[in-house]
């Protein structure tokens, strides 16, 4: 079996010019930071959508649950919808959808990660009402359209 991850995804339709950018902006990262730079989790970056029908991507590494999930496992979840929507806030982007963010190979719980994505996402909205104009949940499978639809009523 192979599995391929939405990010995975978004790479192979958007182009080769979306994995150049990502590079691009890596080896900027790694001049000013070090050569073992690595993305930390919950900063998000922007590049052009390219090939894909959106005009921009948001790339944020999520929290890895390696063993039992901790409440630092759930500030970092939180923190990558928030750093997202102020992302796009600051870029004046007024759509944004979502995936699972950590759900898959990352293992974070798709119960819990649902319950803190619905909520993080609604408590920006209620502060930053004008910023956005639609936020979607963009979800894999039946058991999590029915876990978010259960949450967003």
């Amino acid at each position: 079996m192979i599995l391929i991850g939405v990010g995975n995804c978004i790479h192979s339709f958007a182009g080769i010019q979306l994995r150049l950018a990502c590079d691009e902006q890596m080896r900027e990262l790694r001049k000013a930071y070090g050569p073992d730079y690595e993305q930390p989790t919950a900063v998000p970056m922007l590049t052009e959508g390219y090939n894909l029908p959106a005009g921009h991507v948001i790339h944020i590494v999520g929290p890895i649950v390696s063993g039992p999930l901790t409440a630092g496992h759930e500030r970092a979840l939180a923190a990558c919808y928030k750093n997202v929507l102020n992302l796009c806030a600051e870029n004046a982007l007024k759509t944004v959808a979502f995936c699972c963010i950590s759900t898959g190979v990352f293992r974070f719980p798709a119960d819990r990660a649902a319950e803190i994505a619905v909520q993080t996402v609604t408590q920006w909205l209620d502060g930053n009402a004008d910023a956005m104009e639609r936020v979607v949940f963009c979800v894999h499978g039946d058991a999590n359209r029915q876990r978010y639809e259960a949450l967003l009523k």
